[in-house]
């Protein structure tokens, strides 16, 4: 998906207890596998390094970049040789590029386009982190577990800090890129916004082992179970209550989600209320329907100061401006970001474009420092501060181009979908108050009826805004700014 918010590939089964001595091992024919501890620390298994191309393979020609390509790596240069290509006159294409320790370059490279200089600059968290880790707010003694895919758990960014990896019905055979990228934004040495706080892994695969007829008139969306996640929940909050009470976990990252319309629904909001019983914030893209508070992604430049707000602008897949939402989002960086790579302990990935893939960990990061320095907070504390404490920045939208009309197209389809749901959920009754609901839920503006047509029109104009651009002046906040925001606790 353009947004790099990546569906991982789950399972839900019952969770198993692990044997005494060794880590319990279920396979299934489907290569689904539930691999856990014995008392809940230590490392259960370890994954192979990715291999993403065979001996460095040499790449032909450079890819174009597309703006509104639907491939999430649009200008992928992971893992190639380059040196035979001339990319002298190539600038506008690389800048959007993505590339790691093992791309092989030309020895000759445009002006204005180095990528060790990139590859170094955006190691930093930005928006200040690093200054703070400078006055010992790093997360220390502070718990952050994450959910997503398989780890290379001997990277040498988080292997310190590493508590515990398990999986349960996880699919990967190899480390997977998300795994090693959350990880570094998270707690990563030099990459991470939390460095000194503790990590609790699991890996899972949010797929069903068997299909019924009805699963399969759903397309992809049959595979789907959402009951994985719930369990990894309740496995972490069973982990944390043997913990210390000076160490436990207070956040659990997940760089996903389980809309209502997924199988296992239910049972993952379950396991979100019995984490927050028990004080642990679960951080998903799925916050707003289960705390009511927003978020979004920020973009940035690469040749632009990780540090300073103003470097900031609309995320590279969605505009997000705080005059065009009724809820105010908490943004945080997540363009031009360099993670740890799974292909090698001490290997490094830039990624020119993120998503909220990459701004869950970072914001769990943060929450992980204010838990340091204000053990009591609550998450609804945290984010009423980290709103009140934001920046606002002034910027005049820069409009995508959209010469093959791709970007045109997703507006098209995006209210077209919003207007099936809503015909869908009205059923036989007239749609108009349902499309007036639609309308006051996004804007605040009480209606009791609205036209399709009108309705078609209002969020036609929205969601170019948002998705193209419209050239007009607008706000972008609120930008998290942790300093301020634990200065103000």
């Amino acid at each position: 998906m353009a947004c790099r918010l990546y569906a991982l590939p789950l399972l839900a089964l019952a969770l198993l207890a692990g044997c005494a001595g060794e880590s319990y091992d279920t396979d299934f024919p489907t290569g689904l596998r539930t691999r856990l501890t014995r008392d809940g620390s230590g490392i259960a298994t370890r994954l192979v390094p990715a291999s993403y191309r065979s001996g460095n393979a040499e790449l032909a020609k450079l890819p174009t970049y597309q703006v509104g390509s639907a491939d999430p790596f649009p200008m992928d240069l992971r893992s190639y040789d380059l040196r035979k290509l001339d990319l002298s006159s190539k600038l506008a294409d690389l800048r959007h590029a993505d590339f790691d320790s093992k791309t092989r370059w030309p020895r000759h490279l445009p002006s204005g386009f180095d990528p060790d200089e990139i590859m170094e600059s955006a190691k930093s968290p930005g928006l200040g982190v690093r200054a703070l880790h400078g006055q010992g707010i790093t997360g220390k003694g502070v718990g952050i577990a994450i959910i997503d895919q398989g780890l290379l758990v001997n990277h040498v960014e988080y292997r310190r800090r590493l508590k515990l990896y398990e999986e349960i019905h996880c699919l990967d055979q190899a480390a997977a890129m998300h795994g090693a990228a959350v990880a570094s934004l998270a707690v990563g040495r030099t990459v991470g916004v939390a460095p000194g706080a503790d990590l609790y892994y699991i890996a899972v695969s949010n797929r069903k082992q068997k299909l019924s007829a009805a699963d399969r008139d759903k397309g992809q969306r049959g595979w789907l179970d959402s009951v994985c996640y719930a369990k990894a929940i309740d496995r972490l909050l069973e982990i944390n209550r043997r913990l210390p009470k000076d160490r436990k976990i207070r956040v659990i990252s997940v760089s996903s989600g389980w809309p209502p319309d997924i199988s296992g629904y239910q049972e993952a909001e379950a396991a979100v209320a019995r984490a927050k019983r028990e004080g642990v914030f679960v951080l998903s893209v799925c916050l707003l329907q289960d705390y009511g508070l927003y978020y979004h992604a920020l973009g940035r430049d690469p040749a632009r100061d990780p540090d300073l707000p103003a470097s900031y602008t609309a995320c590279s897949w969605r505009k997000n401006y705080l005059d065009l939402t009724r809820t105010p989002a908490l943004l945080a960086p997540t363009d031009s970001r360099t993670t740890a790579s799974p292909t090698g302990p001490n290997d490094y990935v830039f990624y020119r474009e993120g998503g909220l893939s990459w701004t869950t960990p970072y914001l769990a990061g943060v929450y992980a420092l204010v838990c340091q320095v204000k053990p009591d907070i609550t998450p609804e504390q945290f984010w009423a501060k980290a709103l009140a404490t934001g920046d606002v920045i002034d910027v005049v939208d820069q409009p995508f181009s959209d010469p093959q009309g791709l970007l045109a197209k997703r507006v098209t389809q995006e209210v077209d979908a919003s207007v099936r749901d809503i015909r869908r959920r009205a059923g036989a009754a007239s749609p108009d108050q349902e499309f007036a609901r639609a309308y006051t839920a996004r804007t605040g503006l009480a209606r009791d009826r609205m036209a399709e047509a009108q309705y078609r029109a209002w969020l036609t104009e929205l969601t170019a805004a948002r998705t193209i651009g419209d050239g007009k002046k607008h706000k972008l906040g609120k930008i998290i700014n942790p300093a301020r925001l634990i200065k103000g606790l």
